[in-house]
């Protein structure tokens, strides 16, 4: 039995244990604040909420990220898990929780990490991926963390990007050729579109930032997709898009690589600087256009024009189109005693 705990932030963490999980023929146990997904594939545990806007020394002077003293909630969650880890557990999973991964090595049993960019050197992260049997990191090898120590290296599956567009486990029809470059001269074709995608972990970007970057692009027609006003067909907005604005999310980056989209990449603020890193390793591959922030809007027609000359074939550096059967196969061969 695999245990796969999901952190409540965000739907990214969820969304891609499930397509995980989706992918493995062993008894999969999902652990998490959030509600059961649609199509997970084994039973669902709905832990108690550990937020609080009090806590009493949640980070055990600086040994922890979140171990709030007295918390009822808190305590009522570990407590769960161990409870599963003592009796039926035999991998745990995390996306993503230092505490979490720390309790099942400490309760013996193998752990597993899915890995996030971003500076993870702090005392906690450090323990946590040191700890680890095993991470899996979704991303490529080509595209990997420079920093990161080569012990961590040694024990990691790189299975480039996870989407929920991947075949064969997929939604989407077929899959997506690589998209080729456009000639930025073409700037008086009628279709020119610009999707922007955007998500629901916070964001510092508004409704007035994208109005002046439509302003200062005339000719070019903007849609804007989010949890509050989803895509009747995501998939099918994408591919048809001239260029897809993001932000950095894991996830969404995933889906872009999926589609082969022309794309500008945006970094949001989040800990530990994970979608700064994202986009500064996208810069680095020369895969789409990567910003740490939102630009001016004088500055948009310009790197539209430029989302259209970088194309979307450099996304074959960024994923293999079966990220989740990789994880799932490295999963399975540690429940099995495999190597992973």
């Amino acid at each position: 039995m695999i245990g796969y705990y999901v952190h409540h932030h965000g739907l990214g963490h969820r969304n891609r244990a499930t397509q995980i999980a989706r992918e493995l023929d062993v008894p999969v146990t999902g652990f998490s604040s959030l509600e059961r997904p649609e199509g997970w594939p084994g039973d669902w545990v709905q832990l108690p909420p550990d937020v609080t806007s009090e806590p009493v020394d949640p980070t055990a002077n600086g040994v922890l990220h979140w171990a709030p003293l007295g918390h009822p909630g808190y305590r009522e969650r570990m407590g769960i898990m161990a409870g599963h880890l003592r009796r039926s557990l035999d991998l745990m999973v995390t996306d993503t929780s230092a505490e979490v991964t720390l309790l099942a090595r400490l309760m013996g049993v193998p752990t597993v990490v899915m890995a996030m960019r971003g500076d993870r050197t702090d005392r906690t992260h450090r323990a946590a991926y040191d700890a680890a049997t095993a991470l899996i990191a979704p991303w490529s090898r080509q595209t990997a963390e420079p920093y990161w120590p080569e012990a961590w290296n040694r024990k990691t599956t790189f299975t480039g990007a996870i989407s929920r567009f991947d075949a064969p486990g997929g939604a989407r029809p077929e899959p997506a050729a690589p998209r080729p470059a456009r000639d930025a001269a073409d700037t008086a074709s009628p279709d020119r579109s610009v999707l922007v995608v955007w998500g629901r972990g916070g964001t510092v970007v508004g409704e007035d930032d994208v109005d002046a970057a439509r302003a200062a692009t005339p000719g070019w027609s903007w849609t804007v997709r989010t949890p509050d006003a989803p895509s009747p067909d995501l998939w099918r907005e994408i591919t048809e898009a001239t260029v897809v604005v993001s932000h950095g999310g894991n996830n969404a980056v995933a889906e872009l690589s999926a589609a082969g989209a022309h794309a500008v990449v945006v970094a949001q603020p989040r800990p530990h600087e994970e979608q700064a890193y994202t986009v500064a390793a996208l810069d680095r591959a020369g895969i789409c256009v990567g910003l740490q922030e939102w630009p001016e809007p004088t500055a948009w027609p310009a790197l539209l024009d430029r989302a259209q000359l970088l194309g979307g074939s450099r996304w074959d550096a960024w994923r293999h189109g079966d990220g989740s059967q990789r994880a799932a196969r490295a999963l399975r061969d540690m429940v099995s005693g495999g190597a992973a």
